[in-house]
């Protein structure tokens, strides 16, 4: 009983500490633990859950474009990561590696996978001979490390779960394709399954992914005015299929190197999840990753106790026949008012209560976690009526997001407007960039804001960079970020 009443003490605002209010809530709705090791963290089973609801709604997704998945080794040899100079160079100050095994130092060192460009572009090499095994078209489902020095739940940690796509093509334009395929996926994804707007668009040179010739990205907006990366589509050219050899015969009987992708989202859409909707009661979980989307809970004196939950009972499986995910709260010892904070805490999209006069109505009421909202709706009508409740809560999400976006997105002509807006306020800039990488660095130094992408449908195009003052050859969303 002690432990359970954690759920409902108070969290730390957001206003007046965001990152503790992210910790107070991850903890008390029992989320994660942290682990032995450092930077590593115990997914409890509500963010398992959430992950796995992910994991199936995006599964199904790339299995409708062809794609299938397999699985590779965690470890990688040195000698892999030699092949492709910039990559090696992007990852290796995070890469663990693996000196000994069995009580013998080994003779070559084993990287423990950052990614798996350089383990499975060494098989592609195995697996690809002619134009006719192309397009390759696979994906990964796996954990993989980084030794991040800074790490945050969830969002930055040195261990944490993704899943990879890796794919060869014929030629330039269809790889292309699937980059952008792919990316839409994920944009389609995050905000119709996660109810998280983001701003679409291409890296510039300095943030693309080590080894890309072009990287794109989705980029959302937290509730401090942070970015994250919410997701990466890459294409990589023939850089990774010179380096490990990925040749086949082409249609003229010519041996070309194949073009390929890699693309990839985390367990990190959990942390965007929670920081994008959770306000100072706790958690607002989208309705379609919610692990219980709606709990019903009893109410009315003990005379009635058995009828009610009897009831309740009923209910619940009428839910559960309809898939919808719910859950019933009789437990005698807690009262009904105890269990709306501990669920409104949890972000249980719809909480229904049931009590006598209910009964004798043939009503029942539901409440929704997001605009608080009572509604007396009748039983017969009662799993459309949840439904339907449900549909709403996940637009209502989306179109608060999305507001919330938009208040903290403001549009400068030059750096000091920026650095005024940054320390003043929160959110992200719109600017204009002459496309020197000096420029972008000045920014990233006065500023420590960098640039999230250069969006494909900017709200204006800005005609002149924000530090020299010179023509603009992009408009790019600069924003601090995690």
């Amino acid at each position: 009983m002690a432990n359970d009443k954690q759920f409902v003490k108070e969290i730390t605002p957001q206003s007046e500490d965001f990152s503790k209010w992210y910790l107070d809530v991850i903890k008390k709705a029992d989320l994660m633990s942290y682990s032995p090791v450092r930077g590593c963290i115990v997914f409890k089973p509500d963010s398992y859950e959430i992950w796995e609801l992910c994991q199936r709604e995006l599964d199904a997704r790339f299995k409708e474009t062809g794609h299938r998945n397999a699985y590779f080794p965690i470890f990688i040899p040195e000698s892999f990561f030699q092949k492709e100079k910039e990559h090696v160079e992007g990852f290796n100050p995070e890469l663990p590696w693996v000196t000994e095994a069995g009580g013998e130092k080994l003779e070559e060192r084993l990287a423990i996978r950052p990614t798996s460009e350089t383990m499975i572009g060494h098989m592609y090499a195995e697996w690809i001979n002619s134009y006719r095994d192309l397009p390759l078209l696979i994906n990964q489902w796996a954990n993989v490390v980084r030794w991040e020095k800074r790490t945050q739940p969830f969002l930055r940690t040195s261990e944490f779960l993704w899943q990879e796509g890796h794919t060869a093509h014929e030629d330039e334009a269809d790889a292309r394709r699937e980059t952008m395929q792919m990316l839409e996926i994920y944009r389609d994804f995050v905000e119709n399954f996660l109810a998280i707007p983001v701003i679409v668009g291409q890296k510039t040179p300095s943030e693309k992914f080590a080894g890309a010739v072009d990287t794109y990205s989705i980029e959302a907006m937290m509730k401090d005015g942070k970015a994250v990366q919410a997701g990466t589509s890459h294409y990589l050219g023939t850089n990774f299929a010179v380096a490990f050899d990925i040749k086949y015969l082409d249609r003229e009987n010519q041996h070309t190197f194949a073009h390929t992708t890699s693309w990839g989202v985390s367990t990190r859409l959990i942390g965007a999840m929670i920081m994008v909707h959770g306000d100072d009661r706790g958690l607002v979980l989208p309705p379609k990753v919610a692990p219980t989307q709606a709990v019903i809970i009893p109410i009315g004196p003990p005379k009635t106790r058995e009828q009610v939950v009897a009831r309740t009972n009923e209910l619940h499986a009428l839910l559960k026949q309809a898939g919808v995910r719910a859950k019933v709260d009789d437990r005698p010892d807690q009262s009904p008012g105890w269990k709306f904070n501990e669920y409104e805490m949890r972000g249980i999209p719809v909480r229904v209560e049931l009590g006598p006069r209910d009964m004798e109505n043939g009503q029942v009421v539901l409440v929704s976690r997001v605009s608080g909202e009572k509604r007396i709706v009748a039983q017969d009508r009662f799993v459309e009526e949840v439904q339907q409740m449900l549909t709403e809560i996940h637009n209502d999400m989306f179109e608060k997001a999305k507001q919330f976006r938009d208040e903290y997105f403001t549009s400068v002509e030059t750096l000091d407007e920026m650095k005024q807006f940054l320390d003043q306020q929160r959110g992200f800039v719109l600017a204009g960039w002459c496309g020197s990488n000096a420029c972008e660095a000045h920014v990233k130094e006065e500023t420590g804001a960098t640039s999230r992408n250069i969006p494909f449908e900017p709200a204006e195009r800005k005609t002149k960079c924000l530090v020299c003052g010179e023509a603009a050859k992009h408009t790019v969303v600069f924003g601090r970020a995690y």
